[in-house]
Protein backbone atom coordinates (compact mmCIF):
# COMPACT_ATOMS: atom_id res chain seq x y z
CA UNK A 1 0.00 0.00 0.00
CA UNK A 2 1.22 3.10 -1.11
CA UNK A 3 1.37 5.84 1.43
CA UNK A 4 0.42 8.20 -0.63
CA UNK A 5 -2.54 6.59 -2.25
CA UNK A 6 -4.73 7.42 0.88
CA UNK A 7 -3.26 10.75 0.88
CA UNK A 8 -5.06 11.41 -2.37
CA UNK A 9 -8.10 10.43 -1.38
CA UNK A 10 -8.75 11.92 1.17
CA UNK A 11 -7.55 15.29 -0.13
CA UNK A 12 -10.59 14.36 -3.42
CA UNK A 13 -13.05 16.16 -1.76
CA UNK A 14 -11.33 19.38 -0.68
CA UNK A 15 -9.68 19.68 -3.84
CA UNK A 16 -13.09 19.91 -5.76
CA UNK A 17 -14.54 21.85 -2.98
CA UNK A 18 -11.91 24.53 -3.67
CA UNK A 19 -12.90 24.72 -7.17
CA UNK A 20 -13.99 28.11 -8.71
CA UNK A 21 -14.54 29.74 -12.06
CA UNK A 22 -11.29 31.99 -11.74
CA UNK A 23 -8.96 31.37 -15.38
CA UNK A 24 -6.51 33.23 -14.42
CA UNK A 25 -4.30 30.28 -14.52
CA UNK A 26 -6.04 28.56 -17.58
CA UNK A 27 -3.77 27.81 -20.44
CA UNK A 28 -3.15 30.79 -22.41
CA UNK A 29 -3.40 32.68 -19.47
CA UNK A 30 0.25 33.95 -19.72
CA UNK A 31 0.99 31.92 -16.31
CA UNK A 32 3.27 28.92 -16.70
CA UNK A 33 1.91 25.24 -16.33
CA UNK A 34 2.91 24.26 -12.76
CA UNK A 35 2.60 20.95 -13.86
CA UNK A 36 5.06 20.66 -16.95
CA UNK A 37 7.78 21.90 -14.59
CA UNK A 38 10.16 18.85 -13.77
CA UNK A 39 10.28 18.66 -10.19
CA UNK A 40 11.57 16.44 -7.61
CA UNK A 41 11.64 15.85 -4.06
CA UNK A 42 13.55 13.57 -1.20
CA UNK A 43 12.20 11.15 0.89
CA UNK A 44 13.45 12.09 4.50
CA UNK A 45 14.37 9.20 5.95
CA UNK A 46 16.36 7.75 3.16
CA UNK A 47 17.43 10.88 0.72
CA UNK A 48 16.02 9.14 -2.10
CA UNK A 49 14.28 11.42 -4.84
CA UNK A 50 10.27 10.85 -5.26
CA UNK A 51 8.19 12.70 -7.56
CA UNK A 52 6.00 13.93 -5.07
CA UNK A 53 6.31 15.75 -1.93
CA UNK A 54 6.66 13.15 1.38
CA UNK A 55 3.45 14.13 2.68
CA UNK A 56 2.66 10.88 5.13
CA UNK A 57 3.56 11.52 9.20
CA UNK A 58 6.24 8.70 10.00
CA UNK A 59 4.88 5.30 11.38
CA UNK A 60 7.14 3.36 13.82
CA UNK A 61 6.22 -0.14 14.79
CA UNK A 62 7.94 -2.73 17.26
CA UNK A 63 8.61 -5.56 15.33
CA UNK A 64 8.67 -9.12 16.70
CA UNK A 65 12.51 -10.83 16.61
CA UNK A 66 12.18 -13.83 18.48
CA UNK A 67 12.91 -16.70 15.85
CA UNK A 68 9.36 -17.99 16.20
CA UNK A 69 8.14 -14.66 14.89
CA UNK A 70 10.51 -14.94 11.64
CA UNK A 71 10.11 -14.38 8.57
CA UNK A 72 8.52 -11.25 9.85
CA UNK A 73 6.74 -8.69 7.12
CA UNK A 74 6.88 -5.45 6.32
CA UNK A 75 10.66 -5.15 6.80
CA UNK A 76 11.38 -5.06 3.46
CA UNK A 77 9.26 -1.44 2.60
CA UNK A 78 10.84 -0.15 5.94
CA UNK A 79 13.09 3.69 5.50
CA UNK A 80 14.90 2.47 8.60
CA UNK A 81 15.13 -0.55 11.43
CA UNK A 82 16.67 0.00 14.94
CA UNK A 83 17.58 -2.82 16.42
CA UNK A 84 17.72 -3.17 20.12
CA UNK A 85 17.61 -5.76 23.21
CA UNK A 86 14.16 -5.64 25.00
CA UNK A 87 15.14 -7.78 27.94
CA UNK A 88 18.16 -10.66 28.48
CA UNK A 89 19.64 -10.98 25.02
CA UNK A 90 16.68 -10.72 22.90
CA UNK A 91 15.98 -7.91 20.34
CA UNK A 92 13.66 -6.25 18.93
CA UNK A 93 12.82 -4.26 15.86
CA UNK A 94 11.59 -0.57 15.49
CA UNK A 95 10.40 -0.83 12.06
CA UNK A 96 9.83 3.30 10.36
CA UNK A 97 7.57 3.96 7.37
CA UNK A 98 7.60 7.16 5.73
CA UNK A 99 7.90 6.70 2.26
CA UNK A 100 5.31 3.72 2.17
CA UNK A 101 3.20 1.32 4.35
CA UNK A 102 3.39 -2.07 3.49
CA UNK A 103 0.30 -4.13 3.27
CA UNK A 104 0.78 -6.35 6.24
CA UNK A 105 3.05 -5.50 9.34
CA UNK A 106 4.53 -7.86 11.90
CA UNK A 107 4.39 -9.53 14.02
CA UNK A 108 3.64 -6.46 16.42
CA UNK A 109 5.50 -6.47 19.86
CA UNK A 110 5.10 -4.96 23.28
CA UNK A 111 6.92 -1.77 23.71
CA UNK A 112 9.34 -0.37 26.10
CA UNK A 113 9.96 2.80 27.39
CA UNK A 114 12.69 3.75 25.16
CA UNK A 115 10.60 2.88 22.05
CA UNK A 116 8.23 5.18 22.94
CA UNK A 117 10.66 7.71 23.37
CA UNK A 118 12.29 6.90 19.69
CA UNK A 119 9.21 7.28 18.54
CA UNK A 120 7.93 10.61 19.90
CA UNK A 121 11.67 11.87 19.02
CA UNK A 122 10.35 11.12 15.22
CA UNK A 123 7.02 12.59 16.07
CA UNK A 124 5.99 9.09 14.72
CA UNK A 125 2.74 7.05 15.01
CA UNK A 126 3.50 4.02 17.29
CA UNK A 127 2.55 0.83 16.93
CA UNK A 128 3.16 -1.91 19.72
CA UNK A 129 0.91 -4.89 20.87
CA UNK A 130 0.95 -4.09 24.72
CA UNK A 131 3.80 -2.29 27.24
CA UNK A 132 6.05 -2.60 29.69
CA UNK A 133 4.98 -0.91 33.17
CA UNK A 134 7.09 2.35 32.29
CA UNK A 135 6.55 2.48 28.72
CA UNK A 136 2.39 1.93 30.10
CA UNK A 137 3.02 4.74 31.84
CA UNK A 138 4.28 7.11 29.26
CA UNK A 139 2.10 6.08 26.45
CA UNK A 140 -1.18 6.87 29.22
CA UNK A 141 0.55 10.10 29.79
CA UNK A 142 0.34 10.96 25.79
CA UNK A 143 3.99 10.87 25.02
CA UNK A 144 3.49 9.79 21.28
CA UNK A 145 0.18 8.94 19.23
CA UNK A 146 -0.10 5.25 19.38
CA UNK A 147 -2.48 2.15 18.14
CA UNK A 148 -1.82 -0.40 20.49
CA UNK A 149 -2.90 -4.03 20.24
CA UNK A 150 -3.94 -4.29 24.04
CA UNK A 151 -6.84 -1.81 22.72
CA UNK A 152 -7.53 -2.98 19.18
CA UNK A 153 -7.18 -6.58 19.50
CA UNK A 154 -8.97 -8.75 16.82
CA UNK A 155 -10.15 -4.81 15.26
CA UNK A 156 -7.29 -3.08 14.11
CA UNK A 157 -5.04 -5.97 15.09
CA UNK A 158 -5.77 -9.58 13.79
CA UNK A 159 -4.01 -12.29 14.84
CA UNK A 160 -2.37 -15.17 12.64
CA UNK A 161 -3.59 -18.63 12.86
CA UNK A 162 -0.05 -19.91 11.69
CA UNK A 163 1.40 -18.78 14.57
CA UNK A 164 0.83 -18.69 18.46
CA UNK A 165 0.47 -15.70 20.59
CA UNK A 166 2.68 -13.74 21.32
CA UNK A 167 4.18 -14.26 17.52
CA UNK A 168 1.12 -13.64 15.79
CA UNK A 169 -0.49 -10.31 16.16
CA UNK A 170 -0.71 -8.50 12.37
CA UNK A 171 -1.46 -4.91 11.59
CA UNK A 172 -2.03 -3.76 7.93
CA UNK A 173 -1.48 -0.38 6.55
CA UNK A 174 -5.35 0.13 6.16
CA UNK A 175 -5.98 -0.62 8.96
CA UNK A 176 -3.20 1.77 10.67
CA UNK A 177 -4.93 4.70 8.68
CA UNK A 178 -7.94 3.92 9.83
CA UNK A 179 -6.69 3.93 13.20
CA UNK A 180 -4.92 7.01 12.86
CA UNK A 181 -8.31 8.52 11.05
CA UNK A 182 -10.77 7.22 13.69
CA UNK A 183 -8.10 8.46 16.85
CA UNK A 184 -7.63 12.01 15.36
CA UNK A 185 -4.39 11.51 14.53
CA UNK A 186 -3.22 13.80 11.78
CA UNK A 187 -0.90 11.52 9.17
CA UNK A 188 0.50 14.50 7.21
CA UNK A 189 3.20 16.80 7.50
CA UNK A 190 6.65 14.58 8.40
CA UNK A 191 9.65 16.25 10.52
CA UNK A 192 12.59 15.13 8.54
CA UNK A 193 15.65 13.69 11.00
CA UNK A 194 18.73 16.05 11.24
CA UNK A 195 20.34 13.30 8.93
CA UNK A 196 22.79 14.10 5.69
CA UNK A 197 22.51 12.08 2.61
CA UNK A 198 25.60 11.36 -0.43
CA UNK A 199 26.24 9.41 -2.86
CA UNK A 200 29.97 9.63 -3.03
CA UNK A 201 31.08 8.00 0.05
CA UNK A 202 33.38 10.50 2.45
CA UNK A 203 37.31 9.89 2.56
CA UNK A 204 38.41 7.53 5.94
CA UNK A 205 36.82 4.14 5.42
CA UNK A 206 38.46 0.91 5.43
CA UNK A 207 37.44 -1.63 2.96
CA UNK A 208 34.66 -4.56 5.09
CA UNK A 209 32.43 -6.05 2.85
CA UNK A 210 31.05 -8.59 5.66
CA UNK A 211 30.20 -7.19 8.46
CA UNK A 212 28.83 -9.42 11.51
CA UNK A 213 26.81 -7.57 14.81
CA UNK A 214 25.95 -9.63 18.09
CA UNK A 215 23.83 -9.22 20.99
CA UNK A 216 25.70 -11.86 22.91
CA UNK A 217 26.19 -15.87 22.36
CA UNK A 218 22.84 -16.65 20.96
CA UNK A 219 23.61 -17.25 17.12
CA UNK A 220 20.08 -16.52 17.06
CA UNK A 221 20.68 -12.66 17.29
CA UNK A 222 23.72 -12.77 15.22
CA UNK A 223 23.44 -10.64 12.12
CA UNK A 224 25.17 -10.81 9.34
CA UNK A 225 25.85 -8.54 6.40
CA UNK A 226 27.40 -8.12 3.04
CA UNK A 227 28.22 -5.98 0.18
CA UNK A 228 27.33 -6.59 -3.02
CA UNK A 229 29.54 -3.56 -5.40
CA UNK A 230 27.00 -4.36 -8.33
CA UNK A 231 24.01 -3.26 -6.61
CA UNK A 232 25.92 -1.04 -3.97
CA UNK A 233 23.55 -2.20 -1.12
CA UNK A 234 23.55 -4.99 1.47
CA UNK A 235 22.34 -8.07 2.19
CA UNK A 236 21.14 -9.00 6.25
CA UNK A 237 20.80 -12.50 7.21
CA UNK A 238 20.01 -13.04 10.68
CA UNK A 239 20.33 -16.27 12.78
CA UNK A 240 22.04 -18.34 9.64
CA UNK A 241 19.08 -17.16 7.35
CA UNK A 242 18.12 -14.24 4.81
CA UNK A 243 16.19 -11.49 6.35
CA UNK A 244 12.82 -11.59 3.64
CA UNK A 245 9.67 -10.81 3.88
CA UNK A 246 7.24 -13.23 5.25
CA UNK A 247 4.35 -12.21 2.09
CA UNK A 248 5.98 -12.19 -1.04
CA UNK A 249 9.62 -13.13 -0.43
CA UNK A 250 11.53 -9.79 -0.60
CA UNK A 251 14.92 -9.53 0.90
CA UNK A 252 15.40 -6.78 2.86
CA UNK A 253 18.60 -5.04 0.81
CA UNK A 254 20.17 -1.49 2.72
CA UNK A 255 22.61 1.10 1.61
CA UNK A 256 23.68 1.60 5.26
CA UNK A 257 24.39 -0.08 8.74
CA UNK A 258 25.05 1.53 11.88
CA UNK A 259 26.33 0.33 15.10
CA UNK A 260 25.54 2.75 18.18
CA UNK A 261 27.31 1.80 21.78
CA UNK A 262 24.84 2.94 24.00
CA UNK A 263 24.45 2.59 28.07
CA UNK A 264 22.73 -0.23 29.04
CA UNK A 265 21.49 -1.17 32.28
CA UNK A 266 18.68 -4.46 33.54
CA UNK A 267 16.00 -2.61 35.43
CA UNK A 268 13.83 -5.74 36.81
CA UNK A 269 13.93 -9.42 37.74
CA UNK A 270 12.66 -10.32 34.27
CA UNK A 271 15.58 -9.00 32.62
CA UNK A 272 14.24 -5.69 31.58
CA UNK A 273 16.75 -3.03 30.01
CA UNK A 274 16.87 0.74 30.27
CA UNK A 275 19.15 2.26 27.31
CA UNK A 276 20.24 5.72 26.98
CA UNK A 277 19.63 7.28 24.16
CA UNK A 278 21.02 10.43 24.79
CA UNK A 279 24.44 9.94 26.22
CA UNK A 280 26.38 9.53 22.66
CA UNK A 281 29.60 7.32 22.50
CA UNK A 282 31.22 5.39 19.68
CA UNK A 283 29.77 4.22 16.17
CA UNK A 284 30.75 2.46 13.24
CA UNK A 285 28.88 3.04 10.04
CA UNK A 286 29.11 0.84 6.82
CA UNK A 287 28.18 2.15 3.69
CA UNK A 288 29.81 1.56 0.14
CA UNK A 289 31.38 -1.38 1.10
CA UNK A 290 33.45 0.62 3.67
CA UNK A 291 33.50 1.08 7.45
CA UNK A 292 34.18 4.57 9.49
CA UNK A 293 34.88 4.81 12.94
CA UNK A 294 32.80 7.54 14.16
CA UNK A 295 30.77 9.00 17.18
CA UNK A 296 27.42 9.28 17.88
CA UNK A 297 25.02 11.82 19.59
CA UNK A 298 21.18 12.42 20.17
CA UNK A 299 20.08 15.17 17.83
CA UNK A 300 16.60 16.33 19.34
CA UNK A 301 16.07 13.05 20.34
CA UNK A 302 17.41 11.05 17.27
CA UNK A 303 20.30 8.56 17.98
CA UNK A 304 22.28 10.18 14.73
CA UNK A 305 25.95 9.18 13.75
CA UNK A 306 28.43 12.17 13.38
CA UNK A 307 30.92 13.37 11.07
CA UNK A 308 32.64 16.32 13.46
CA UNK A 309 30.54 18.31 14.64
CA UNK A 310 28.01 17.44 11.06
CA UNK A 311 25.88 14.40 11.14
CA UNK A 312 27.87 11.75 8.85
CA UNK A 313 26.85 11.32 5.42
CA UNK A 314 25.02 8.47 4.86
CA UNK A 315 24.33 6.78 1.17
CA UNK A 316 21.04 7.16 -0.18
CA UNK A 317 18.63 4.35 0.34
CA UNK A 318 17.19 2.29 3.54
CA UNK A 319 19.55 2.18 7.13
CA UNK A 320 19.67 -0.82 9.47
CA UNK A 321 20.73 0.41 13.15
CA UNK A 322 22.23 -1.14 16.01
CA UNK A 323 22.21 -0.42 19.68
CA UNK A 324 24.50 -2.30 21.21
CA UNK A 325 25.69 -2.60 24.71
CA UNK A 326 29.13 -1.01 26.10
CA UNK A 327 30.86 -4.62 26.50
CA UNK A 328 33.09 -6.75 24.38
CA UNK A 329 30.46 -9.29 23.50
CA UNK A 330 28.32 -7.50 22.00
CA UNK A 331 29.81 -5.47 18.97
CA UNK A 332 30.65 -5.54 15.55
CA UNK A 333 33.38 -7.25 13.27
CA UNK A 334 34.04 -7.01 10.03
CA UNK A 335 36.64 -7.88 6.61
CA UNK A 336 37.12 -6.95 3.83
Amino acid sequence: MKKRNWIAAAAVGALLAGCSENTDDAPGSGKPDEAMVDTTYTEPFTGLEAEEVPDMRPVIATINNHPKARPQSGLSEADVVYEMLAEGDITRLLALYQSELPESIGPVRSARDYFVELAAAHNALYLAHGYSPDAETLLEKGAVDNLNGMRYDGTLFKRSPDRVAPHNSYITGDAVMEGALDSGFRMDKPDSPDWTFDASPPAGGEPAGEAEVTYGADSNFVSRYAFDPAESVYSRESGGAETADLDDGEAVRLSNILVLQVPHRTVDGKGRRALDLEAGGSALVFRDGNVYETTWESRGGIPTAMDGTEPFPLAPGKTWIHFVPETPSQHATHKP
